[in-house]
């Protein structure tokens, strides 16, 4: 074997057990997302019933679910545009224009350990949909968990 064939051989190898490795440092349990969102933003549980929705309505396609669980106006991303979705109705009328089928399928697909949290809120299918706790009231005393951006 040539210098330049053992080196390239070696170099693949090290990359491959970077990559590796690399994976494993953002694998995250369920409990460790949990625990991160309730750092952030509290109510950690809240946000199991509206996800589940979101994730089951997406995998229909049900948009009378999904425009229920976003706060508006809701800014979209869809087409190379973004648009600020008013209210409900609109989304529903427009949603096929709004929620590509890859999205769709994508959050359709979502496990809770792969969401990624950050003081933003919570990113789903890598950016596609983003959640976050929205208050209730001036003093946020009160919040819910909503959709608050879609990026197709």
């Amino acid at each position: 074997m040539s210098r330049l064939s053992a080196a390239l051989l070696l170099a693949g190898a090290m990359l491959l057990a970077t990559a590796s490795f690399a994976d494993r440092a953002v694998a995250q349990s369920d409990s460790e997302v949990y625990d991160r969102i309730e750092q952030l933003h509290g109510d950690a549980a809240g946000l199991d019933r509206p996800l589940r929705q979101l994730v089951v309505a997406m995998r229909s396609g049900d948009a009378e679910t999904i425009a229920g669980l976003a706060e508006y106006p809701l800014t979209v991303k869809a087409n190379g545009e973004t648009y600020d979705v008013e209210n409900a109705e609109d989304f529903i009328e427009d949603f096929d224009d709004l929620v590509t089928p890859e999205t769709r399928r994508a959050v359709g697909r979502q496990q809770y350990q792969d969401l990624f949290v950050s003081s933003e809120g919570v990113m789903l299918a890598n950016g596609a949909v983003w959640m976050g706790a929205v208050c209730d009231d001036n003093a946020c005393d009160e919040s819910h968990w909503a959709i608050i951006a879609i990026n197709n």
